[in-house]
């Protein structure tokens, strides 16, 4: 089988040439086409930071195996990474934190064994990166959760789980807060929960999460959030194991996966031959394991953890009176221990069944929609208006632009109602949020919000606004803190 393969910047080649130094001693049944992703293609004007070979070849051999690459920073380009994932439509990002005998950890010194599988949603949230200057006081970024999306990860995730035999699979939220947009990821949740009744479901907000992870990471199992809160509890979770060097990604999708390590490209120690290639090897088992080398993923686990047993170690970790190896050597280190058994977690072998990885030649894209089980109406709209007025002078005029389908609801500031009641003492800047609902709930139209729009853009410039929907008799929108 054929492989793409992305050296990455910093250190990603070094740490990539001895990873596959140790696939191709375990004779591992691939073929790697180089492939120019990263910074210096960034620099040779590609603003995806790929050239268009090597998206073609990703796409026609379905698999990517990735080194740490860089974003040049203040050039106004989003990260590779981010790109690859979105580009791919790799839904599921999944990261396994292990106790590994040898990489000593305050939990490992304890005797508290953590196995905790992450799995982040990949594509939405903040990550879409969609973000205005609403005034020059003032941005805006738009949080996408989508029904479609949400059920996408979070069945990947209980169909991980119940493959793992997981005991436990939590959903983590802040839906206390973002009740419209976290909401939405838990009900996806519970809705998917049904269709596994063997499968203990709960769920836990997330900054609870995040202290129970460091006192009792043990009583976690398989944890699915959204996106950047998916970002920052991995990363806990790789402390929590001895860091980022431990830290393995699998980035799933139904078409294309990318297989890479969480951590970045280190340039302070670039080209100086003494990085940790753990995370990269440790994504490599994944990605053997995905295409069905399940025997040549054992072996080299084996060894790995046979060698960490042993106290061999780089300089970022280990006993620090026993010398450390360079990446090289570390690399040699483990092939020398093939057909070793490690004390500890020790891998079964299991027969290879290669299969393909190359993904169906798509026409056209796919579109994610889910039925719509009640009817929609519009009845009402948000305008978001810049003024530097007190409440009450905007109220005063935006009750003249109301005329006979709407009426002014209320007024808030960064998220806190002014208007009609408030506080003097909530501090304001120049950016409102003026809601108008329908008189009565009585459905809207397009035409007439936009002609509300023309009327009130006599008075204010206004940067943005949202349609305010029903489905059914449920109101799809949030309300002002103290409305």
């Amino acid at each position: 089988m054929k492989i793409a393969v992305a050296k990455g910047d910093g250190i990603g080649p070094e740490i990539m040439s001895a990873v596959l130094k140790i696939f191709d001693a375990n004779k591992v049944p691939l073929e790697y086409e180089i492939v120019d992703m990263g910074k210096w293609v960034f620099d040779k004007g590609f603003s995806n930071g790929m050239t268009p070979e090597a998206q073609q070849t990703i796409e026609r051999l379905g698999v990517l195996f990735k080194g740490p690459m860089e974003t040049p920073k203040g050039k106004g380009v989003k990260s590779v990474n981010v790109t690859a994932r979105k580009t791919w439509n790799t839904y599921a990002n999944k990261r396994v934190f292990q106790t590994l005998h040898g990489v000593d950890t305050v939990f490992s010194k304890a005797g508290i064994p953590i196995d905790i599988t992450v799995v982040r949603e990949n594509i939405e949230d903040t990550y879409g990166g969609v973000e205005h200057m609403l005034t020059q006081d003032v941005a805006l970024s738009r949080r996408f959760i989508t029904r479609p999306g949400s059920l996408q990860v979070i069945r990947y995730a209980f169909e991980m789980a119940r493959q793992k035999k997981a005991r436990r699979i939590t959903c983590s939220h802040k839906a206390n807060i973002m009740k419209i947009t976290d909401g939405l990821f838990l009900d996806c949740f519970y809705e998917v929960a049904k269709e596994y009744p063997d499968l203990k479901a709960d769920d836990v907000i997330v900054d609870d999460l995040c202290m129970k992870l460091v006192t009792r990471p043990d009583t976690f199992d398989v944890v699915v959030l959204t996106n950047l809160q998916g970002d920052i509890v991995s990363d806990l979770c790789a402390g929590l194991v001895g860091g980022l060097g431990f830290a393995p990604s699998a980035n799933i999708g139904d078409h294309i996966c990318i297989f890479e390590a969480v951590h970045g490209t280190a340039p302070d120690i670039a080209g100086k031959n003494i990085a940790n290639p753990t995370a990269l090897l440790l994504s490599g088992f994944a990605m053997l394991r995905h295409l069905g080398l399940t025997e040549n993923a054992a072996v080299i686990e084996n060894a790995l953890l046979y060698t960490l047993e042993q106290g061999v170690h780089t300089g970022d970790f280990g006993d620090k009176s026993k010398p450390s190896l360079n990446t090289t050597e570390f690399a040699d280190a483990i092939i020398s221990n093939f057909g070793k058994t490690p004390e500890l977690n020790a891998k079964q072998l299991i027969p290879n069944k290669p299969g393909t990885p190359t993904p169906l030649k798509l026409e056209r894209n796919t579109m994610l929609v889910t039925k719509e089980v009640e009817n929609e109406k519009i009845i009402g709209v948000d305008m978001f208006i810049e003024s530097n007025e007190q409440p009450d002078v905007i109220a005063k005029k935006c009750q003249r632009h109301a005329g006979v389908k709407f009426n002014l609801i209320n007024i808030s500031n960064r998220g806190t109602q002014v208007w009609p009641t408030g506080s003097v003492y909530t501090n304001l800047v120049n950016q409102y949020n003026v809601r108008f609902e329908s008189i009565d709930n009585y459905p809207l139209n397009q035409q007439d919000v936009i002609g509300l729009y023309v009327s009130l853009s006599g008075d204010f410039k206004i940067p943005s606004l949202e349609l305010l929907n029903m489905w059914g008799d449920k109101k799809s929108y949030s309300s002002a803190a103290g409305q």
